[in-house]
Formats: structure tokens, sequence, C-alpha cells
């Protein structure tokens, strides 16, 4: 038996067993299969049933069941999720949160949401043309929905100011080999410009954007990847949705290659009751390109140490793409 035959009956075991948790009932699962998607976390596709119906399922594991990653943990993913959905923000319902006695490692078992993923699809699919007209509005509601959860049910994030931030992303970009003269000055203009710390901080989603959204052509059926939840400025999550990286060639239309800023900003002070400063949100939108910027360029090392697949390589070379894109920013009050 080959190691990726051995993994798959490891993981088809550890669900068969787990099945009547996940569904009450159940007696059996099928169709498991790997999906390529999720760069950090492994993630599986797998039915349940009772013999006269089955429901689909998702895993999201830890590579290996037991490798530590980045982020949160998939537990506190988990929690963040369920939390979501009681304050109207729509995502998959977590049925099962991974334990010891399981034997699957860490994870959790959530309900499969059919839908869209990749950005270049969303913002160009005759089939979603009619959603694309209202996703700037439905993600600035989603958003002021989500800056409700309450950031006192998770202690253990991570708590930044803007400045703390910047410092940071600017100690990671100095730990690049290459110096580059448009994100030194991107470092000191946001450094200059930084808004003051929160009175009340948020949690913060820390990923959301094009590309971590499952889209229908009824919108949004699910906000994902939670794994960079932290505690602190809400606009932060508007200001990096968009990052023109995650336009997918819609430049013309900032937020997420779908539609306007002044749409999402709207639909966002509707639902939190509150004006939405500008100025911030074009700050933390700079904040954004950098901190991308930054990671594209740690990727080059990353492709250079070991890591050399073909998404790292593209990763890297997108670096100079964030450099016009500040320049861009920092010329202009907004774009």
């Amino acid at each position: 038996m080959s190691v990726t035959e051995s993994v798959d009956a490891g993981v088809e075991a550890g669900l068969r067993k787990i099945a009547p948790r996940v569904r009450p009932g159940a007696s059996a699962i099928a169709a498991l299969e790997r999906l390529s998607g999720g760069a950090t976390q492994e993630i599986w596709r797998f039915d349940v049933g009772d013999g006269d119906a089955a429901d689909s399922y998702i895993l999201r594991r830890a590579p290996g069941g037991t490798r530590i990653t980045e982020g949160v943990g998939l537990e506190i993913e988990a929690q963040l999720m369920a939390a979501a959905a009681r304050v109207g923000v729509p995502v998959a319902p977590v049925a099962h949160i991974l334990a010891p006695e399981d034997g699957l490692g860490r994870g959790f078992v959530m309900g499969f949401v059919a839908g869209e993923t990749l950005g270049g699809r969303i913002v160009k699919s005759p089939d979603l043309a009619a959603a694309r007209e209202r996703l700037a509005a439905q993600c600035g509601t989603m958003l002021a929905r989500l800056h409700r959860i309450p950031a006192g049910d998770f202690p253990t994030l991570t708590r930044d100011t803007p400045a703390e931030l910047v410092e940071r992303w600017r100690a990671a970009y100095r730990d690049t080999a290459i110096r580059r003269p448009v994100f030194d000055l991107a470092f000191r203009w946001l450094a200059d410009h930084a808004p003051p710390p929160p009175a009340a901080p948020k949690l913060v989603h820390g990923d959301f954007r094009n590309g971590n959204l499952m889209i229908g052509d009824d919108g949004i059926r699910a906000v994902l990847d939670w794994e960079l939840a932290h505690i602190g400025d809400p606009i932060e999550d508007l200001g990096w949705l968009c990052v023109n990286s995650w336009r997918f060639g819609r430049i013309d239309l900032p937020v997420g290659g779908f539609g306007r800023r002044e749409e999402l900003f709207a639909a966002y002070e509707a639902e939190s009751g509150a004006p939405l400063d500008r100025a911030a949100a074009h700050w933390w939108e700079v904040y954004g390109t950098i901190r991308w910027g930054t990671i594209c360029a740690r990727s080059i090392a990353a492709y250079r140490d070991g890591d050399a697949t073909m998404e790292r390589a593209m990763i890297a070379r997108r670096t100079s793409e964030t450099e016009i894109d500040l320049l861009r920013l920092i010329a202009s009050e907004r774009l």
C-alpha cells in the first residue's frame, strides 16, 4: 500500500467512526475525495448516509492530522464559524469538531455548501452576472455583522494596533534579500499616517476577500477561511477586500473585482449604524497591499529553500504588481 493509499484509508476509517456524530443515525460514508483547495490545511469531501439518503460534508484537517500551521487553530476556526452564524453571517454549518479519540487528528467537519470560490470565475462567469450586481453591498452587510461577534469570546486571538502591524510587516520585509524602494516608501507612508488604535477593538476576519467567499447565483453563500482572525480595527477587513490583487483583472471594480467602494461602504454603514472613516479605509487598503506584497517577496526565499512549486513561483513574481499598486494608492487620496 502506498503512502497516499494509507492516508486515504486512515481518513476513511476515522470518518466512518464519527459518521453517527456528524449525522445522527448515519451508518456509512461514501464518495471520499481529497480536494485540491486549501493552501494550509487538508480538505476532504465525503457523503454521510443512512441507507436511504446521503448528505455531503467537508473535513478541514491539519496537514497529516497533526502538523501545526500558522493561524488561530482549527478548533478556534470552528468556534468562530459558529459565532458568525449566530450574528447572521453565512457559513458552512459546523457538524463536528474532532476529538483525540476520533483518530483523525485536529480539524472539524462542516456541511458542504455548493458554489464558486475561484476569483477569476466569480468576476467573469456569465452565470454569476446577476449576483455580481449585489456582491459589494452583501460584503458590506456581512462585514458589519461579523464585526458584532463579541471579541471577548475569543481571548486567545492576537491583538495589534495599526502601528504595531506596520512594524511587524516591515520587519518581515527586511528579512527578505532584495531591497525595494517602493516598499520602503510605503512603510514610511503607513507609519506617518497610521490611524490611532480603535477605541473598541473588534473581531477581524483577516482574510475576507474574493477567493474566500462561496458565491452562487444568489450571492454570498458562505464566508470561508477564518484562520487569520484576530482582534483589532474592523476597517482592516474592508481595506483588504479592496486590494487590487483580489480583483482578478477587473481593476476598474475595486471591491473584489465585482463592485465599487461606495456600495461596500454604504451597506456597511447601514448595517452597523455608524459612519465609516473613508481615510482610514484608504490607509488599510495601502496596508493590505504592502502586506500581500511582502508575502509575495518572501515567497522567493521559500521557493529557493525547498518549496519549489509552481504556485510559490507565481506568487513570488507578483511582487512587482504590488509595487505598481502601492504607487497608485499613495499618489492619490483615493482611487
